[in-house]
């Protein structure tokens, strides 16, 4: 299916343009981040309507890219990696706390304790995007532990319990995909501007 996508796509585009050897695989790998990300979404989506968390989870899904902009973390290396990632913390996680676990007050601890660790983690960066620009990444650190800090405070202040922990749960996700041991587990390399520097060396 991804094969068919890429092929009937890649030959739509080139129809109208001549693009160089270089240029087609820039395409092709964009071309397979589009179909990756639409068919992880289907998935998630499928599943959050059969368990009923629909909303929570869309919701879930744009608190958590807003924090992880400034934060970053870890990439998985295929999709079948990606798409058991995102159904562990997008479905599995906002089920539990959403539907299992009555009031916040078990969130309310793992979310500052979450905060704190961005104060040595954020933002983690890739292979593919190293952060060599330490003000740039400095910058980032402050951003992350800001929104996380009105995230938290959101979260408090508000009187929909659901809400409140959405904003929780996208807290312990960037603190999940920004800490090293989950860069061991999914066998990624940490401090990639570090390791640049010492293969440059």
């Amino acid at each position: 299916m991804k094969s068919f996508f890429m092929n009937r796509m890649l030959s739509f585009l080139c129809k109208y343009n001549n693009y160089s050897k270089e240029e087609i695989e820039k395409l092709n790998y964009g071309l397979e981040g589009i179909y990756l990300t639409i068919t992880k979404l289907v998935v998630i989506i499928v599943l959050a309507l059969l368990l009923n968390i629909f909303k929570e989870v869309i919701g879930l899904l744009i608190l958590f890219n807003i924090i992880r902009y400034f934060g970053f973390g870890v990439h998985a290396k295929n999709s079948s990696e990606c798409l058991i990632t995102s159904i562990l913390l997008f479905i599995v996680l906002p089920y539990i706390f959403i539907k299992l676990v009555n009031g916040n007050h078990i969130l309310y601890i793992i979310s500052f304790i979450s905060i704190l660790t961005f104060i040595p983690f954020a933002p983690a960066d890739t292979i593919k995007r190293p952060f060599n620009n330490k003000r740039k990444k400095l910058i980032r650190k402050i951003l992350t532990i800001i929104i996380g800090i009105i995230y938290l405070i959101c979260s408090i202040v508000i009187d929909n319990i659901i809400l409140s922990k959405l904003f929780l749960l996208a807290i312990m996700i960037q603190a999940i995909v920004i800490n090293p041991i989950t860069y061991k587990v999914m066998n990624e390399s940490y401090n990639n501007s570090k390791n640049a520097k010492k293969i440059s060396k």
